[in-house]
């Protein structure tokens, strides 16, 4: 039978809910308006709560824009990144670098994301911390997440690496370094659709083996 609510528990989860949609309104309105475009009183009206509530929960924009940065790429990053069981033999080994590099590359790719960093480089001489924030839940979280992998997968013998870090940035490279650029440079229409994703992921992967494959 379920627990009756509490005034108190019934207090914490408006306040979640309106914090929830304060970020939600925060994220369509900066990534269409940026930082300077953004306006807390429209904010505010979008979220459904007041002004007051706004700066109630986040203390400044500033800060509003910060977690909003730390909130969408610990999401990205929780997609990339929640467990996946390591392969079972040194054969599964293509296969199991080929899902991962998919799965961030697609995150990567999604456009509210390549938004976001393009706003995220845009305010950097303003805001650093904005960008130290990216940095942290995405690129540093893969590279020590994946580091860690290549680790145990070394201990197993199924690969040969002397340094998982300096493996694990030479292969997130081989998978982001193209596809990325193209698309900040040249906008989201320069985003690969799915098959070429898949291609060019398959070449990182033969060539970071070629590498880093056990050795007999």
């Amino acid at each position: 039978m379920p627990e009756p609510t509490t005034e108190a528990s019934a207090t914490e989860s408006a306040s979640a809910r309106k914090h929830r949609a304060i970020l939600a309104a925060a994220e369509e309105m900066f990534l269409r308006g940026g930082y300077l475009g953004t306006n807390m009183d429209e904010l505010a009206a979008l979220s459904q709560v007041s002004k007051q509530t706004v700066y109630k929960h986040f203390g400044s924009k500033e800060a509003l824009f910060v977690e909003l940065v730390t909130t969408m790429t610990d999401a990205a990053g929780d997609r990339v990144h929640n467990e996946v069981p390591d392969p079972a033999e040194a054969g599964d080994m293509p296969a199991y670098l080929r899902d991962y590099a998919e799965r961030q590359l697609d995150v990567v790719m999604t456009p509210s994301l390549l938004q976001l960093r393009r706003l995220v480089i845009g305010e950097v001489g303003r805001f650093p911390e904005l960008a130290r924030a990216l940095y942290e839940s995405g690129p540093k979280r893969a590279l020590t997440s994946l580091a860690a992998v290549f680790a145990r997968l070394v201990e197993r013998g199924m690969l040969s690496i002397d340094d998982p870090d300096v493996a694990a940035s030479q292969f997130n490279w081989l998978v982001m370094a193209a596809p990325l650029n193209e698309a900040m440079l040249l906008g989201d229409e320069a985003v690969p659709d799915a098959g070429a994703r898949r291609r060019h992921v398959t070449e990182a992967v033969r060539t970071f083996l070629a590498a880093y494959g056990p050795k007999d």
